[in-house]
C-alpha cells in the first residue's frame, strides 16, 4: 500500500512539474564570484599575485582561489612559500603556455601509479642535488627546450636554394664570374 501511494504522489509531482508554466521558462541564477574589492583583506592580500587578472578570471577559478586562500592560514610556511612561488608564476605564462600545463597536469593524473612513483622518486633525488647542480641541469633543460621550440635555428637555410627566374617573386640569381675568361679562337679551316 505505502509503495503503490508513494508511486502515485511521484508520479503526480512529476507530471505537475512537466506542465507547470515555470519549468520550460526556468532560470537558473548563477552566483557569480566576487570581484577583486569584494574580497577581504586577508584574502586580497593572500591572492596578490592574481590582483591584476582577478576579473578575468572565470567564476569556478575563482571559487577555486577562495577556497586556497581560506585554507592558506591553516598551511605549513613550506606550503605558503609554495602556492605563493606558484602563483606569481602563472601569472607570468602565456595563455598558451597555460593549456600546456593544464595538458600536462591532465596527462599526469591520468598516467599510471607506477609512473607517478618514478616521477616522485625522481624530483626527491633532484631535491638533494647540490644548487650548482640543479642550476647545470636548469640550464641544460632550458637550451635543449629553446633547441626543440626552433629558436637559435635560423628561420631560412643558410644556403639558399638556386632561385628561379621563371618565379616572378623570386628574382633571378645575379651572375658574377670570378676572373676574366677569354674565348677560344673559332677556325674556320677545315
Amino acid at each position: 500500500m505505502d509503495r503503490t501511494l508513494f508511486a502515485i504522489f511521484a508520479r503526480l509531482a512529476v507530471t505537475l512539474s512537466l506542465l507547470s508554466p515555470f519549468s520550460a521558462n526556468a532560470v537558473v541564477a548563477t552566483l557569480g564570484q566576487p570581484a577583486w574589492n569584494e574580497l577581504s583583506q586577508q584574502q586580497q592580500q593572500i591572492l596578490a599575485p592574481l590582483a591584476g587578472e582577478w576579473e578575468e578570471l572565470k567564476p569556478w577559478r575563482r571559487k577555486k582561489w577562495i577556497g586556497i586562500a581560506q585554507r592558506y592560514p591553516s598551511m605549513k610556511p613550506e606550503e605558503q612559500e609554495r602556492i605563493q612561488r606558484r602563483m606569481k608564476d602563472w601569472v607570468k605564462l602565456s595563455p598558451a603556455e597555460r593549456d600546456v600545463v593544464r595538458e600536462k597536469y591532465k596527462a599526469m593524473n591520468k598516467s599510471s601509479p607506477e609512473h607517478k612513483e618514478t616521477i616522485k622518486q625522481k624530483w626527491q633525488e633532484y631535491k638533494e642535488l647540490p644548487d650548482d647542480e640543479k642550476q647545470r641541469i636548469k640550464t641544460r633543460a632550458a637550451t635543449r627546450q629553446s633547441t626543440r621550440s626552433g629558436a637559435g635555428k635560423p628561420l631560412f637555410p643558410v644556403t639558399a636554394p638556386p632561385r628561379s627566374s621563371l618565379h616572378p617573386l623570386v628574382p633571378p640569381k645575379p651572375v658574377t664570374p670570378s676572373a676574366p675568361t677569354m674565348a677560344a679562337p673559332i677556325s674556320t679551316a677545315r
